[in-house]
Parts: C-alpha cells; sequence; structure tokens
C-alpha cells in the first residue's frame, strides 16, 4: 500500500460538472469541487462562507412578483427600486425610503381601532408604518395599510387585509409618529416588469418595453421621483413614402385634419387605427401628434413644427414609435448619444439620437445630412433577428436573437455619424431576452436557451470579437435557466444570477487571474416544501466600500407567502469582532449601549451612577460584570430604581470605571418570521434555536449584541482525489483518507468528514472558554481525524451549519492506496 499527503491548495475552479468527474487529466480538476454550496470563491483561491442576508422590507403586494432594479445618481446615493404591479417603491442606506412623520394623537380600543392624527393626508390603500407609540405598544414598528374615515381619522388592516382589533390592546398612553412609503404609480403590470430595460444617466433614467411609451423616471429628492412619457422631438420615423398616396393637411399650425388619399400606403394597407393615437407624423418639413383618429383615412393633429402649406404631399412619413408598430424593447447610451432598438414591427432596426441632445431624434429628412443628426439602421441577416439587449463599451454591441453584432464608426476611433454607421456580425449564438454585463473589456451575455453566460470580448488573433462558453465546466449549474443578472464589481468581481428554480447561482470571474469559479446559494428559509426562493437580483456601489447585492426573495412565512428586499451584508475581511458576524439569512440585528460607572457602587445600592446614558432605554436591565440589574428610570446620569441580582444573577460591590451594558432577553419586532424556527448569535456566541411567536422570541440568557435570523448550511465537497498511487493514477483505486489538516483563516466551527452522515466537528473552543461568550475566530491549521472507509472515491466535505465564519485556505490529506 502506498502512504502520502496530498494537497489542495486552491478552489478557483469552482464547482465542476458531474460530466468531468472522470477528467482528472484537467489541470483544473484539482481545483474544482464537486459541490460549492453558499460558499463564494475568492480569487485568491479560498472558498469561504457567504454572508447572510439583511431583511429590509416586504414587498408591496407579496401575492405578485416582484422586481428590483438600481438606480445610482452618483457615489454617495445610490437607490434600489422595487418595481411592482402599477407601482415603483425606494430603497437606500438600507432602508425603504417613508415620507415624513405624521403625529398620533389618539388611538381607540375597538373593532376596528381608529387613530387620530390632524389632516394626516392618508388615503385608503396606503401603507405606513408606526412608531414610538406610548401605551399601545402593540402597534409599534409594523406595517399597516390605511382605511379613511375622514381627513383626521382612520382605521388600520394588517398587510394582509385583516382588520385591526386594539380592544385587548394595551390603553394608548400618548405619542407615536407615522410614516407613509412613498411610492408612484406606473403603467407596468405583473408580467411586464421582468422585461423592462434601462439606460441611466444622472438623475434620470430610460425606462423601455415594447407595450409601452419611453419613459423617464427622475430624481430630484429622495421623496421626489417623477415618471413621465418622452416626448421625442422629431421621430424616429418610419421610411419615407415612397407611393403615389398623399397626405392633404387642412391647415399649417395648430390642431388640424390629414387627410390620406388612400390607405394602401398606411399602417400596411389598413389606413389609419385608433392605436396610431399618439403617434408622429411628418409631412414635407412639418410634424405633428397625432391625437384622434376620425376614419381609416382621416387624422386629427397637433403640429409641433407647422406645415409649410396645405397642398397634398406625397412626402410623409409616420412615428416608429406607437401603440400601432410598438415600443422599443432595448436601451443604452453610446457616444452622447441615447439608442433604441427592437420595436414590435422593426426588431431588427436601431435608432441613434442627435448627439448630445438624448430626446431629439431628428434624422434631417431631405435637407443635408450632419454628423450630429440622429440616425436609423436596420441590421440585415437573412432571418428576423429580434434585438435583445444594447451593451456599450469601446463599440456598441448588440445582441439579437440570432448573432451578436458591433456598432462602429468604420474606424477605431472614429465616431458613429450618419455616413459612416457600421454594422457587422461578430457570432452566430443568440441572445436571450436579458441584460447584457460589462465586465472589463468583455461583455457577458446570456445566450438564447438562457443556459449559457457567454463572455464576447475582441481577440486580436482572429481581428474580431468570439464568445466563448464561461459555463463549459459546469454546465449543470444553469439547470432551470437564468431569468436574471447583476455584476458585483468590489470586492470580489462577482457576476450573481438569478435561476428559473429560485436559486441563487454566482460566478466569480476574474479573467486576468485566469478565475471563472461557479458557486450555488441556497437562501435560508422554504417556498411550500422546497427552498426559499430568489426571484430578483441588483447591485448598486456604495461610497468609499464594496458594493451591495440586493434581493427578493420569496418564502412561506405561517403559512403564507412572503416577499422579502434583502440585501447581501458585506463580506468582512476582518472577523476579529464576533458580535459583527452576519451569518444568517432575513436577519434582524440588536445591539444595544455601553457605558461605565462614574463611582464604585456596593452589593445593596439602588441608583448606578453612569458617564453617558445615550442610547440607553428608560427603563431595563444592564450587566456588570455578572450581575443582572434591572432599572426603572434615569434620572441625570444615574439609574434609579435597581433592583440588584435580579434573574437569579448575585448582587455584588462594582469598582469606579467598571463597564456596563444593557442587556435584553426578550427580542420583539419579529413579524416577519413568524412561526419560523430561528438561529441565534448572541454577544457572538450560539444559542439553541427558539421559535418566533407572538413576533418575539425569549433567549435563555441576556445578552447585548443579538443577531437573528434563518439558518443555512455551507458546504464544500471536493472532486474525487487524485494521489497516493506506486502504479499510475489513485483513480478507482481502493483508498482511504485517514486524516486531514484544514488549513483557514479567520474561521469558528467547522465539520470535515467523507460525506455528510460521518462529519468530525473540529474543536475550537476549550473548557477556559466562557459557554456564554463568543470564542475568537482561528487563523492556521486544523489537524481532524478522518471518518473514511476504504473506499474509490477519495471525497472530503467542509460544512458549516453555525452562525459563524468560515474561510477555507487549502486541504492537506493523508491517505493509503491499495495498489494491488
Amino acid at each position: 500500500m502506498a502512504r502520502v499527503a496530498a494537497q489542495l491548495t486552491n478552489f478557483t475552479a469552482g464547482e465542476l460538472s458531474p460530466r468531468l468527474d472522470g477528467r482528472n487529466d484537467l489541470a483544473k480538476y484539482s481545483a474544482g469541487c464537486a459541490i460549492v454550496e453558499n460558499m463564494v470563491i475568492y480569487p485568491h483561491g479560498a472558498a469561504a462562507r457567504r454572508p447572510g442576508t439583511q431583511y429590509v422590507s416586504e414587498v408591496k403586494t407579496s401575492a405578485n412578483s416582484t422586481r428590483i432594479i438600481p438606480f445610482e445618481f452618483n457615489t454617495e446615493q445610490t437607490y434600489i427600486i422595487e418595481v411592482g404591479n402599477l407601482y415603483m417603491r425606494f430603497y437606500r442606506n438600507n432602508g425603504q425610503i417613508l415620507e415624513g412623520n405624521k403625529t398620533i394623537t389618539a388611538i381607540t380600543k375597538a373593532n376596528p381601532g381608529v387613530i387620530t392624527s390632524n389632516s394626516h393626508g392618508y388615503l385608503t390603500g396606503d401603507e405606513i408604518n408606526i412608531a414610538g407609540v406610548v401605551g399601545m405598544t402593540e402597534l409599534n414598528n409594523k406595517r399597516f395599510l390605511v382605511v379613511k374615515i375622514d381627513g383626521n381619522t382612520f382605521s388600520l388592516k394588517d398587510i394582509d387585509g385583516t382588520v385591526i382589533n386594539t380592544t385587548n390592546f394595551t390603553t394608548y398612553g400618548s405619542a407615536g409618529t407615522m410614516n407613509r412609503v412613498f411610492e408612484i404609480v406606473t403603467p407596468y403590470t405583473t408580467a411586464q416588469v421582468f422585461d423592462l430595460k434601462f439606460a441611466q444617466s444622472a438623475d434620470v433614467m430610460y425606462i423601455t418595453h415594447p407595450s409601452h411609451q419611453t419613459r423617464k423616471l427622475s430624481r430630484t429628492d429622495h421623496t421626489a421621483w417623477t415618471l413621465n412619457a418622452v416626448a421625442f422631438t422629431k421621430g424616429p420615423f418610419l421610411d419615407t413614402n415612397i407611393s403615389t398616396v398623399n397626405f392633404t393637411a387642412s391647415g399649417t399650425s395648430g390642431s388640424v385634419n390629414v387627410t390620406a388619399s388612400a390607405i394602401t400606403a398606411v399602417n400596411g394597407g389598413v389606413g389609419f387605427l385608433a392605436t396610431d393615437v399618439g403617434r408622429q407624423l411628418r409631412i414635407g418639413n412639418g410634424y405633428a401628434d397625432i391625437t384622434a383618429r376620425t376614419s381609416s383615412t382621416v387624422v386629427v393633429v397637433t403640429t409641433t413644427e407647422n406645415f409649410a402649406n396645405t397642398n397634398a404631399s406625397t412626402d410623409w412619413s409616420l412615428g416608429a414609435f406607437s401603440t400601432t408598430t410598438g415600443f422599443p424593447a432595448c436601451v443604452s447610451f453610446f457616444e452622447q448619444r441615447l439608442v433604441f432598438a427592437g420595436t414590435i414591427n422593426n426588431p431588427q432596426t436601431v435608432y441613434f439620437s442627435r448627439s448630445g441632445d438624448y430626446e431629439n431624434m431628428d434624422a434631417n429628412i431631405g435637407g443635408t445630412v450632419a454628423d450630429d443628426d440622429a440616425v436609423v439602421y436596420t441590421i440585415a441577416s437573412n432571418q428576423v433577428n429580434s434585438i435583445r439587449f444594447m451593451s456599450s463599451a469601446r463599440t456598441l454591441i448588440i445582441g439579437t436573437a440570432g448573432g451578436e453584432f458591433v456598432v462602429s464608426g468604420g474606424g477605431d476611433n472614429n465616431a458613429v455619424t450618419p455616413t459612416n454607421i457600421m454594422i457587422k456580425k461578430q457570432s452566430n449564438h443568440g441572445a436571450a431576452n436579458v441584460d447584457a454585463i460589462s465586465v472589463g473589456n468583455a461583455t457577458l451575455f446570456l445566450q438564447r436557451a438562457k443556459r449559457k453566460i457567454r463572455e464576447l470580448a475582441y481577440n486580436f488573433d482572429v481581428d474580431g470579437y468570439i464568445a466563448p462558453d464561461l459555463t463549459i465546466l459546469a454546465e449543470h449549474i444553469t439547470e432551470g435557466n437564468i431569468v436574471e443578472m447583476a455584476y458585483q464589481e468590489e470586492p470580489l468581481a462577482i457576476i450573481w444570477c438569478v435561476r428559473g428554480d429560485g436559486q441563487l447561482i454566482a460566478l466569480t470571474y476574474q479573467r486576468e487571474q485566469e478565475v471563472v469559479a461557479w458557486h450555488r446559494h441556497i437562501v435560508g428559509g422554504s417556498f411550500g416544501t422546497g427552498n426559499a426562493v430568489v426571484e430578483s437580483v441588483a447591485v448598486i456601489p456604495t461610497e468609499d466600500s464594496e458594493y451591495e447585492l440586493y434581493v427578493v426573495v420569496k418564502r412561506t412565512i405561517n403559512s403564507a407567502t412572503r416577499r422579502y428586499v434583502e440585501y447581501l451584508h458585506t463580506f468582512d475581511f476582518n472577523e476579529s469582532n464576533n458580535t459583527t458576524f452576519n451569518y444568517l439569512d432575513s436577519q434582524l440585528s440588536l445591539s444595544k449601549s455601553s457605558t461605565t460607572l462614574t463611582a464604585g457602587i456596593s452589593a445593596t445600592a439602588t441608583t448606578v451612577p453612569v458617564d453617558s446614558i445615550s442610547g440607553l432605554s428608560t427603563s431595563g436591565k444592564i450587566k456588570i460584570g455578572g450581575e443582572i440589574i434591572a432599572y426603572t428610570g434615569i434620572t441625570n446620569l444615574n439609574l434609579t430604581g435597581c433592583t440588584r441580582g435580579s434573574d437569579s444573577s448575585t448582587a455584588t460591590a462594582h469598582l469606579v470605571k467598571a463597564v456596563t451594558k444593557e442587556v435584553v432577553n426578550i427580542i420583539t419586532g419579529l413579524n416577519h418570521l413568524e412561526g419560523q424556527t430561528v438561529s441565534i448569535l448572541a454577544d457572538g456566541a450560539t444559542h439553541p434555536t427558539k421559535v418566533v411567536s407572538s413576533n418575539q422570541i425569549t433567549l435563555d440568557r441576556f445578552a447585548t449584541d443579538v443577531k437573528i435570523g434563518l439558518q443555512y448550511t455551507s458546504i464544500l465537497k471536493t472532486m474525487r482525489i487524485d494521489a497516493g498511487s506506486q502504479d499510475g493514477t489513485s483513480q478507482g483505486k481502493t483508498k482511504r483518507i485517514y486524516e486531514v489538516t484544514a488549513r483557514l483563516f479567520e474561521t469558528v466551527g467547522v465539520e470535515v468528514g467523507p460525506d455528510l452522515n460521518n462529519m468530525e466537528r473540529i474543536p475550537f473552543r476549550t473548557s477556559a472558554d466562557p459557554m456564554d461568550q463568543g470564542i475568537p475566530p482561528f487563523t492556521g491549521d486544523k489537524q481532524v481525524e478522518f471518518r473514511g472507509n476504504y473506499d474509490t472515491d477519495g471525497f472530503m466535505m467542509v460544512r458549516q451549519t453555525q452562525p459563524l465564519p468560515l474561510t477555507l485556505l487549502s486541504l492537506y490529506p493523508r491517505l493509503v492506496t491499495n495498489d494491488g
């Protein structure tokens, strides 16, 4: 038997396809894994437990699919936009944007309870958040729907529409504020929100959908957003009429009738349609908007640039964007032009605005063409290929259902003009109807069948663009199809993808380091009998920090379907403080204040002098050393009405400057996890799980810093080990791994074993460590006896189930192989 010590030094190939199980000849085989679940591959080579998600808010209507999109005004003001059925809501600084405070002056104990707030301004159906109520605290920190009674009073329903009965609530005392959730109305239905495409410049975002007029989302303040239809200037227009049909205007300006001599050249021979209302029309050098249809040959128009005369003219054209022809499906900025493409009737046509004038589509028809004029260009191909995306890089990349094209000005440094525009086909893969992502010098797009992500980049060897498949080594990972993608550039360059079955998959992508590593993420919780479902993903940058990933997650909570907006916590590269660990999903955090004694106190003192009361509750409990002290009030810098040694702790004397921490054991405000079994991290140490009941849990011990959320499991499974044979390869030979050294970085709590039923927990805590306190993360080597038997596989698995960090740098197994 051969005895050998092997090494797995990195995991930069990520999760590999089961179809590569026999390809140990591949260079990436030893750096690949059979499973990478809820682990992130670092470009350095390590595999680390992904951070958990923080709960932000429930979407407006949990019964409907909801999308999120990013909005970046500047480096300091970035937003996430919740787009649902006929509305938009907005998020900033990890919270939902609310309107200003309204003051509560009374709440009745009745069914339904009635709130008084003078001149509240709310309408039935508005969603509000209530906080700061004294007395009837059952309403605090919860969301409700308004049922308006009059201008000063209203009753409440919960988010599901159930009337709020306050009869058995605590009597209202005083105070309380309300904030309405800020939202705006949109024309986009639930079925349409995932087909929206958008392009942004500063505080304006252009949004397209083939069934809706292009709209412009503008922001002037956090609670000042507008969504208006774009009124394009002078176009764009379809081809100029070449038939004998003429148009005659009844006047040259204002509201006039336009009569067609026949219907044969109008709308494919059917004449004017009711859907032409709102469409542009050109006669000679005059322009107008159609405001009404009288018949198939007569429409009413309002001029935007006067007609030259009332003579019959065959020099006319109709607008390219309308309900009749369809509206653009794609939008992008390129070389100071706003570019649209993909209408229903002209799916291969691209429309460029005038240079520097985004809403001016004047192509100077019939005049002398200037370089800054608008451009209309139809891609020629052997088949109809709808344009699916446009991506602006050194050139404008256009993805269609049948291939990929590049737009240029005919030379490396030539700007696109009406006279030099060139659109050349580069590949024939075809694109899905999902926006592409620009990463460095490459454009990553989803192929037509939604199973492959391709990397379109210029290649000097072929003097053109090539598009290799980034899923070739992990084709299984996209089973279920990709429906949305987002790129998190900082800190690890990860492309996050939503799969059709709700699983979140990700690609660590750093081409210059030859790192293309896939990993899968199953978010905590469940939906029905399966896993929680991720429905949408978006990324926004933050000031001087890493980019933030937001998700919409669908779960079954308390037997009801809930959709939550959550964000992934930042990657902590310095896991030194246990109280800052964030490894739970849909997490909420509680952190109480600390202070110090300004004078020593005896074991019987009923007043505790402290140097600061900032952040302390007006009444509560504190912990000094091992003693829990309850207090009932605060006078100046003294905690008064103290009960010493409360909650079975022992009263003792304490010295000046002793640290005083406010502690709690009842955690409220967990209504978003009602009925769920939650995992807990209390003061940096794991705590037994609890079930949320009546929006709260009771801890087994008092704590200052508490993290509560849904547990998820991180798993890494290596490929079959290929080492330890004296006679060729060890693949297929009987072997046994008897010991493994795991090289770890800032890790607490991890298991190693041959399969999930035979895991050995690596010890980190010693008998000298207090059980109610966290232990510092460990960096270094941990050696563990391996529970493997003799077999032909040689798999190793690493697992983390606790809300604690895990970064696996490498594995060093020792094994024996039978060469007989």
